[in-house]
């Protein structure tokens, strides 16, 4: 229900969605509320969310409070009438409780009241097990880095409560996915469906079984909040001081002054080129003109951010060496480690040194790749994976946040240079744990000969290990247990915390590993994704520019294609080609370009952001067969291209050895 007319004219108050933004960043406050600033961050953070499976997370926390009184859906007005309301009794549960105090306003997931103790229950989609404790460090000097944002969220709370109900006896609680716990029932997952307004829908077949077995956990977490709200500083002010001091400035409209860092890297205050031809402002630029008195120009010049795997950035911009320009050597120390290739500081002052020397053309080390090439056996096999991290279990017996591997693609190359789409796989029937169908299929398109095979980043090597323990696990047939767990071995390397060790015949070849030893592109500007630098190889390379500028793929007499046809992905603007990823039309209009680098933490995108999130509408939410066809239809070409462009580039290699 949309807010009244007076309530839309009410200066904003300071909610925790506005005070986690002033706790990354104080002037992204300011920046949030003004229209005419761009801003990149995914919308209400719905996507995120779904892709990691929050909503059904909260749902079904719900379930274990039976008789909640349940104000999802009331206005914020509403909503605050009616917590006041329900908070006369002496007992009572509340899910999205209102609570207001001053400037500040919180929506409480889940809040428990008996007598005069109550408890402040948060819930999250992070995954839990029982060595992560209550978040504090094993010293108990501090609260677990990563977990901060966690648990400055219930804090921010406990301020709320404890000021607006006048009263100290609040106990903190987060709940969470336990990793640790199994799943009683199958289809749990399909159980809590996603609508279009966002909300979520709780199956009339959910029972008890459903919610045996324990699987969301209960934190206590009243020490790390404590030690948030009595020891630690946020930019230069205890935690509830900043309160006040970020609820003021929200009221009178005021710029709170940030500080220049590395976090400056992920800023989503940024404006695209289109963006600022409409009008739109990037704050990102305005505190860099304020903080270090910059022009337009000088937003042009590469900076240290873009310095692959380096983890001192902070140190050059407090030495003010912000631009690669100003990095001189001893700032990276570059020295080899004993390998072949470059060590990760030599590349990374090579990446310096280009720009330092206005050196746009790329550094590939021909006697390298030479070495490794003769080592690889034809037909060569180039595969990618597209998996999940699912919040809730698909079967019975595994796990929250257990991977599912869903879908592949694979290309070969032969030793006479023909290409083509060899396999693929796709598994999105809702509720259907899919991993033992995607290595079965696998297994049948990789055992027919002892070619080498690619995969880019170590996300195949690491969800083979998983699917490998998910095996062992498993009711299956022993026979077929040991068939297909051989299959694994023979492909892959055991992680270093497996049980079992082993490294295949056919271990896998990295080539992200490839990438940082011998081949370096400027235009990267540092990314070593593939997305990335794929577009870099195709504007280096003549031999793909000819090869692929005409419409052979998925012709006939052509390069075979499982989906395409007659397919040219070689096309010129301004002189550079073309990204092929954006030649490929969007899963969804809603799903932002930069979804990959809204969702993924890895450097290679391995597990890519647009992909899982598909697959997540797929699974989760309501949409017709024709919706769910079309998405289907996008992700085999998305995940078919991911192969194609690893295909590419070896090629581009190969052509520039002879």
């Amino acid at each position: 229900m949309p807010p009244s007319a007076n309530s839309q004219q009410r200066p904003p108050l300071l909610t925790k969605s506005r005070f986690k933004r002033a706790l990354e960043c104080p002037t992204k406050l300011y920046y949030a509320e003004q229209p005419d600033y761009a801003n990149q961050s995914l919308d209400d953070d719905f996507l995120a969310e779904l892709a990691k499976g929050g909503h059904q997370v909260g749902a079904l926390a719900k379930c274990y409070f039976p008789g909640g009184e349940d104000l999802t859906g009331l206005s914020p007005d509403e909503a605050l009438i009616r917590t006041i309301e329900l908070l006369q009794r002496d007992t009572v549960t509340i899910f999205e409780a209102a609570i207001r105090h001053e400037q500040l306003m919180i929506q409480v997931d889940i809040l428990v009241k008996d007598g005069d103790h109550y408890e402040l229950i948060e819930v999250k989609a992070k995954s839990w097990r029982q060595d992560d404790g209550n978040f504090m460090k094993r010293k108990g000097d501090g609260v677990v880095k990563k977990d901060e944002p966690y648990l400055c969220d219930i804090a921010f709370q406990q301020v709320v409560l404890e000021r607006a109900l006048k009263t100290g006896f609040i106990d903190c609680y987060l709940m969470l996915p336990n990793k640790q716990a199994r799943a009683a029932t199958d289809g749990l997952n399909s159980k809590f469906r996603v609508t279009a307004d966002h909300q979520v829908i709780v199956s009339d077949n959910l029972g008890e079984s459903d919610l045996a077995h324990g699987l969301l956990a209960k934190v206590d977490v009243n020490q790390s909040v404590e030690y948030i709200r009595k020891k630690m500083e946020f930019h230069g002010y205890f935690f509830d001081d900043y309160i006040a001091i970020a609820a003021d400035a929200l009221q009178k409209g005021e710029r709170l002054r940030g500080q220049i860092s590395s976090t400056c890297k992920t800023c989503e205050f940024h404006c695209t080129s289109e963006e600022g031809d409409h009008g739109q402002q990037s704050g990102f630029r305005e505190c860099w003109k304020q903080e270090l008195g910059w022009q337009d120009q000088d937003f042009e010049d590469p900076l240290v951010f873009e310095i692959a795997g380096f983890t001192k950035v902070d140190e050059l911009v407090n030495a003010n060496k912000v631009k690669l320009t100003d990095v001189e050597e001893s700032d990276i120390n570059p020295k080899g480690d004993g390998k072949p290739g470059l060590s990760r500081s030599e590349r990374q002052w090579l990446q310096v040194m280009k720009v330092q020397q206005g050196d746009s053309t790329p550094e590939i080390d021909i006697d390298g790749l030479r070495k490794e090439i003769e080592s690889w056996t034809y037909p060569m096999h180039f595969i990618d994976f597209e998996t999940i991290t699912a919040a809730l279990p698909f079967t019975r017996g595994r796990r929250p946040y257990e991977g599912v591997a869903f879908q592949f693609s694979h290309h070969v190359l032969n030793a006479d240079g023909s290409v083509e789409h060899a396999d693929q796989f796709l598994d999105t029937t809702p509720g259907h744990f899919p991993s033992f169908d995607f290595i079965r299929a696998l297994k049948g398109a990789l055992e027919g000969d002892s070619g080498t095979i690619f995969r880019y980043a170590d996300h195949e090597n690491t969800f083979l290990n998983l699917i490998h323990r998910q095996l062992q696990d498993s009711d299956l047939p022993q026979a077929e247990v040991q068939e297909l767990c051989g299959f694994i071995e023979s492909i892959s390397r055991s992680s270093k915390k497996s049980e079992r060790q082993w490294c295949g015949p056919r271990d896998m070849v990295d080539m992200l590993e490839l990438v940082k030893r011998y081949a370096y592109y400027p235009a990267t500007r540092g990314s070593n994704s593939i997305k990335n630098v794929l577009p870099a190889v195709l504007n280096d390379s003549i031999f793909l520019q000819e090869k692929y500028g005409k419409p052979i793929y998925g012709a006939a007499g052509g390069i075979p294609s499982s989906n395409f046809s007659d397919w040219q992905w070689i096309r010129m603007v301004n002189g550079q080609v073309q990204d092929p990823y954006k030649l490929l039309p969007p899963m969804f209009i809603d799903i932002p370009e930069n979804i990959d680098e809204l969702l993924s933490d890895s450097d290679s995108l391995a597990n890519g952001g647009a992909a899982l999130t598909a697959y997540a509408r797929i699974q989760f939410t309501e949409m017709s067969e024709y919706e769910r066809e079309q998405l289907r239809g996008a992700l085999l070409k998305y995940c078919e291209l991911d192969t194609l462009a690893m295909v590419m580039i070896f090629e581009a290699w190969r052509d520039k050895l002879n």
